[in-house]
């Protein structure tokens, strides 16, 4: 059996975890040993009586800042427990949007993965910095701690993991994966409220059904999202389809 793929959460509430991410698919894959993880207490680096991890920022301003000295401890910690290089990364709203194909090469290439989650107004910038730190995203908002992002980047990576989802066809069918959203999906009853499952999708001609859904993806990554249609009509015109 292949090493389980390694995240390691560096974080103020490790009470946390596994949290919502051991039920479903994600916590039996976890038991079954597809994927470990860890979690350090940044706490437990603080070296006085107070256990502080957190300081006035220099500029002034509202909010405490994580000390570097104390991170960079926990930092240290962390790569000691993985047996290859890992990606360490940041999540901070100031990051580098998070989406689909960074998780792949992520699990393509089974990359122990460091997650540093901050807090209050965030980490001193120099952690980053003499880390080499990549800051991620998980969207235009901010969040009361870098936590929750991390359960859902942990999340991303782990369903990606072989033997994790049922089929992997459901995989390549999701949005983000061809750059489209993805297209609305029906179940029983077939009438419910005066409203029916489209005559197409019962017709059992797969030809049709597949054209159906392909035009309702591209009719919704139109409206709601021109970014990716962007990406998708190069896409298209690159490969002459």
């Amino acid at each position: 059996m292949q090493d389980p793929w390694l995240c390691t959460v560096l974080t103020l509430f490790p009470e946390l975890y596994p949290g919502p991410l051991a039920s479903s698919l994600s916590g039996k894959a976890l038991q079954d040993g597809l994927w470990q993880l860890e979690t350090l207490n940044i706490r437990d680096f603080a070296h006085d009586k107070h256990k502080q991890v957190d300081d006035i920022c220099f500029g002034g301003g509202a909010g405490m800042v994580l000390r570097p000295d104390v991170v960079d401890r926990a930092m240290e910690a962390a790569c000691q427990h993985t047996k290859k290089k890992p990606r360490l990364i940041y999540l901070t709203p100031r990051g580098t949007p998070l989406q689909q194909s960074f998780v792949h090469k992520i699990i393509e290439k089974k990359d122990p993965v460091i997650l540093l989650c901050g807090r209050y107004e965030g980490v001193d910038q120099r952690i980053v910095d003499i880390w080499e730190m990549e800051e991620v995203s998980v969207g235009d908002y901010v969040l009361s701690c870098g936590d929750i992002a991390a359960l859902a980047f942990i999340d991303a990576c782990v369903r990606l993991l072989p033997g994790v989802m049922g089929k992997a066809e459901s995989l390549i069918q999701e949005s983000f994966e061809l750059d489209l959203l993805e297209y609305p999906q029906y179940t029983r009853p077939r009438v419910w409220k005066d409203h029916e499952v489209p005559d197409v999708l019962l017709s059992g001609h797969h030809g049709n059904i597949e054209a159906w859904r392909r035009e309702q993806a591209e009719k919704i990554t139109k409206l709601r999202r021109p970014d990716l249609w962007t990406l998708y009509l190069e896409r298209k015109k690159s490969f002459g389809s």
